[in-house]
């Protein structure tokens, strides 16, 4: 039985833990997929290279409302795809490569715990001192009847298919619907999207859902209220009966496409075996320096927050190195400023509380919305949807929410969120500081200034 200082559990964001400080520890890393998780190979990069084309395609159709008149001759959905993944899959080799180089033992196949720290890889058992699970989660896949009798997709495996397909139907309207029904649409694909809610990307603040919906519909059939009863197989591809306002119809589709949320990988792990305690949802507990229920084994990214967040992963990563070799100075994370994205069209960023939540939760707050259109750079983007708002403490003036949907929300956001984060009120970021004229920026700065 092989003993470590330190096994981490998954090479995503669980292998951003080794660094020069840690080349002291006999270190193993347990992980059956490729280095790099989610993020790099099936998610948030490889997606975003996908948007990119995305938006030169739809830039280059709507190029008339400018004066510019061009037309899309073809989409090479083969090239878009292998310049993606021709620049992602050679990592892995060379990360495994360069961890067993630099002494890091590098474990392929599953682990399963079988007692708290003793951990089944292969035929092999092997222990240690400390153990940081990092496994991450999977797409979630809804019991649905006929459902795993059919062909379909979900994010893991949509990006890497041979062909276009002329037609998909999507189950699910977050952020992976959004993502990526804009990306097979925008590539000519006949999108259609059946969503249980009455809105598309429903955790955003109701606004920014609303106004995403209203714009989704223009280019996508979308479907709200409504939900999957069936599944079945159909002329070479899928054929969905549906429930909704109008009554049961069918939709048929060639590729279809899951996106109904994603699960923790706990299970797969036989988490609860090493002693780990759970949530409801089978994520891992811990606190706020990412300790579980056993000591010395720590735990970050998707298999123990419900944020599902690459750069919230990558915080955490920081922290979780510094209290393995720090314990008599252990680190805390906030997550009270937790910001994301959804990189669809047009694209949407949000940090801190909607007005739904401040709503329900009861807290006092004061409401500013500022249209692209009232800027400069708005006019010369001809832009007519997109806007900031915001929510400020009427009491100390900060910050309690910024939600933005239009070109560059995740940028224009960041300000916001380092304001947050530090505290800052409205009156001295907008005040205090001088915006460029006449770029995007003065929306956030005309948002701030009106409260």
């Amino acid at each position: 039985m092989a003993h470590y200082d330190l096994v981490i559990l998954g090479a995503g964001s669980g292998n951003m833990l080794l660094s020069e400080e840690t080349a002291r520890l006999k270190v193993a890393v347990v992980d059956p997929g490729r280095f790099g998780g989610t993020c790099l190979n099936r998610g948030c990069i490889p997606s975003k290279m996908f948007v990119v084309a995305a938006d030169v395609a739809v830039g280059t159709r709507t190029g008339a409302r400018l004066g510019v008149h061009a037309t899309v001759d073809r989409v090479d959905w083969k090239a878009i795809r292998d310049r993606v993944f021709g620049r992602i899959d050679p990592l892995h080799d060379s990360a495994v490569d360069y961890r067993r180089a630099n002494g890091v033992n590098v474990y392929t196949e599953p682990g399963r715990f079988t007692a708290p720290k003793v951990l089944r890889v292969g035929a092999e058992e092997i222990t240690a001192d400390m153990f940081v699970v990092a496994v991450g989660a999977r797409p979630r896949v809804p019991d649905v009847p006929g459902l795993d009798a059919v062909p379909y997709h979900t994010s893991d495996t949509v990006m890497r298919m041979d062909e276009l397909p002329a037609s998909m139907a999507v189950i699910g309207g977050g952020f992976v619907a959004a993502e990526l029904g804009y990306v097979f649409g925008a590539f000519g694909t006949d999108v259609t999207i059946v969503q249980r809610g009455p809105r598309l990307l429903m955790a955003e603040d109701e606004a920014v859902s609303e106004r995403f919906t209203e714009l989704a519909a223009q280019r996508h059939r979308v479907l709200l209220e409504t939900t999957v009863t069936s599944v079945a197989a159909h002329g070479g591809g899928v054929a969905l009966t549906v429930s909704g306002p109008a009554g049961e119809e069918v939709v048929e589709a060639e590729t279809l496409l899951v996106s109904a949320g994603r699960r923790p990988n706990t299970d797969l792990l036989d988490a609860t075996a090493g002693g780990l305690a759970l949530d409801e949802h089978g994520h891992i507990v811990t606190d706020d320096a990412y300790r579980t229920s056993v000591p010395g084994v720590w735990a970050l990214g998707d298999v123990a927050n419900h944020f599902q967040l690459k750069h919230m992963a990558n915080a955490e990563a920081r922290v979780v190195r510094h209290n393995l070799l720090h314990p008599e100075d252990v680190r805390t994370l906030s997550n009270k400023v937790a910001p994301h994205a959804v990189f669809t069209s047009p694209q949407i960023a949000s940090v801190g509380l909607t007005e739904q939540e401040a709503r329900r939760l009861g807290v006092a707050y004061l409401v500013s919305v500022r249209d692209y259109a009232q800027t400069a750079y708005g006019w010369a983007l001809e832009d007519t949807t997109s806007f900031v708002k915001l929510l400020v403490s009427p009491a100390d003036r900060t910050i309690l929410g910024a939600h933005i949907i239009g070109p560059q929300a995740a940028t224009l956001i960041q300000q916001l969120i380092q304001a947050m984060s530090l505290g800052l009120t409205v009156d001295q970021v907008a005040r205090d500081t001088i915006y460029i004229h006449p770029a995007l920026t003065e929306v956030v700065e005309q948002a701030l200034l009106e409260v």
